[in-house]
């Protein structure tokens, strides 16, 4: 038993370590603050595919996993990464299930989401120093109406980068920003 767990530590540190490296290789020459639309994507394209391994690996407990494999394949909200500011200050790459994508793109001032909407929220930040870092992907559904009133009828989920389910107050880290800015999301 000592030696698998042994192997079992190298082999997690190994992870690690090269999940690190990977990460390194997006760094940049700026702070993330500086970044341009253009530099911002090319960050998030450096970072892509080790953002979606990350949120998929383990188990997602009460986050539905569908939800964390399947929103690639969504429609993506922009063409750069928003830039930072809420979510803790990073990058966010929005991506809108079928149900409500051609609402949510509307960017209406309040637009009419329909329920079974899923909208995920990929998410990194860049340093002073242009360090890159993964951020966790949050994720929102929104249920029918009268299903969570002190939500706007939302519900909100989070996946931290490694991609352990993370509980959070819903009515302080998201609802009352979200219901603040309309009922958009």
């Amino acid at each position: 038993m000592h030696n698998h767990l042994k192997r079992l530590l190298l082999a997690c540190g190994a992870m690690l370590f090269s999940t690190a490296v990977a990460h390194a290789a997006c760094d940049v020459d700026k702070a993330g603050s500086e970044l341009s639309g253009e530099e911002a994507e090319a960050v998030y394209e450096c970072l892509r595919q080790s953002l979606h391994d990350g949120y998929k690996s383990g188990g997602k407990g009460w986050i539905p996993a569908d939800y964390v494999n399947d929103y690639p394949s969504w429609v993506r909200a922009s063409k750069f990464p928003a830039a930072p500011g809420v979510h803790g200050n990073r990058f966010l790459n929005t991506y809108v299930n079928e149900t409500g994508a051609a609402e949510y793109v509307k960017y209406a001032e309040e637009p009419t989401i329909p329920a079974g909407t899923l909208i995920a929220k990929e998410s990194f930040s860049v340093n002073d120093d242009g360090k890159v870092s993964p951020g966790p992907l949050f994720l929102m559904e929104k249920a029918a109406a009268g299903a969570s009133p002190e939500t706007d009828d939302w519900y909100y989920m989070m996946v931290a980068p490694n991609g352990s389910p993370q509980a959070v107050n819903v009515m302080t880290a998201c609802s009352e920003c979200h219901q603040g800015a309309s009922s958009t999301g």
